[in-house]
């Protein structure tokens, strides 16, 4: 409730008042391009039919996924930033901290998903329509929303009940897990293994699945007669590749470290690519470079 919560003081970098203002900027440019580039996406998604495939359902998705994932935490920073007050209510970092959670564990899963539908499209592309049917695609969905919602549920109530002996000062930018861990004063060794096999549920497998998955499709395209389209099929993969590794590389190294090794000024900065820099070149990268949404 409330009144145990108290509230908390997200500190940031107040220390380093120059950076303030040069990280507000950033921040406030990459969460207006998510916006305008996440909006089109699904806007355009809805509106053309020839959109009507599951690539393009699965990109709204990540789309509306990264639209709430940075509304969840981009103003409230923004806020922060340019005020003398850096405190955020009790009920507020927990709310946060579940929906920034839920959200980026989806994304996780989602990404994964993503890859399967390319391997299927190149890899088998006469049974594609067959394999990735609307039912298949409604379920692999629905499954990366529930499991994401449910796992940051467990790992929310159990950051939220340890006790913190009156510290309420934040050194991160947001309520995030291991930010979190540091503020208690008991022993968070349970803690910090659930929050590593939750990471390695959603970022490694995760990871390993859409390696193997580009794995295929890259012997696929190796088998492409004309350089040309050999050249545009390895350009399109090598940008998902990019992408993916910054989502996953800098998720990984905040969370499959122990938070007691966890480096505060390193994590904060790190944060900020999987919370507002993928988000902002998803839709750059998977959908403003492909013919259909030129058209």
């Amino acid at each position: 409730n409330q009144s145990s919560l108290g509230e908390f003081i997200l500190l940031g970098v107040s220390d380093q008042p120059h950076l303030e203002l040069l990280i507000f900027v950033l921040i406030l440019i990459s969460y207006t391009v998510t916006l305008l580039g996440n909006s089109t996406i699904i806007v355009l998604s809805c509106l053309d039919p020839h959109l009507h495939t599951p690539m393009y359902f699965f990109l709204s998705n990540l789309s509306f996924l990264d639209l709430c994932y940075t509304t969840s935490l981009g103003p409230q920073m923004l806020v922060n930033f340019r005020s003398a007050d850096k405190s955020i209510s009790g009920a507020g970092c927990v709310a946060q901290l579940y929906i920034s959670l839920s959200l980026g564990c989806t994304e996780c899963l989602l990404l994964a998903v993503m890859a399967y539908d390319r391997y299927a499209a190149v890899c088998q592309p006469l049974h594609y329509t067959a394999i990735m049917s609307r039912r298949l695609c409604l379920q692999m969905a629905a499954t990366a929303w529930v499991c994401g919602f449910s796992n940051s549920m467990v790992q929310t109530i159990l950051t939220v009940r340890l006790p913190r002996c009156g510290r309420n000062r934040v050194e991160h930018f947001f309520c995030e897990s291991p930010a979190l861990l540091k503020l208690a004063c008991v022993d968070t060794t349970i803690n910090e293994i659930e929050l590593l096999a939750s990471a390695v549920f959603f970022l490694l497998v995760p990871l390993g699945l859409i390696l193997i998955s580009y794995g295929y499709i890259g012997a696929a395209v190796l088998r492409i007669r004309s350089a040309k389209g050999r050249l545009k099929a390895f350009n399109t993969c090598a940008s998902h590749i990019a992408v993916v590794s910054l989502f996953y590389g800098t998720a990984i190294s905040m969370y499959l470290q122990p938070p007691s090794s966890y480096s505060q000024d390193q994590g904060k900065i790190v944060s900020l690519f999987y919370t507002m820099v993928t988000p902002m070149l998803n839709p750059l990268i998977y959908t403003l470079r492909t013919k259909e949404v030129h058209g």
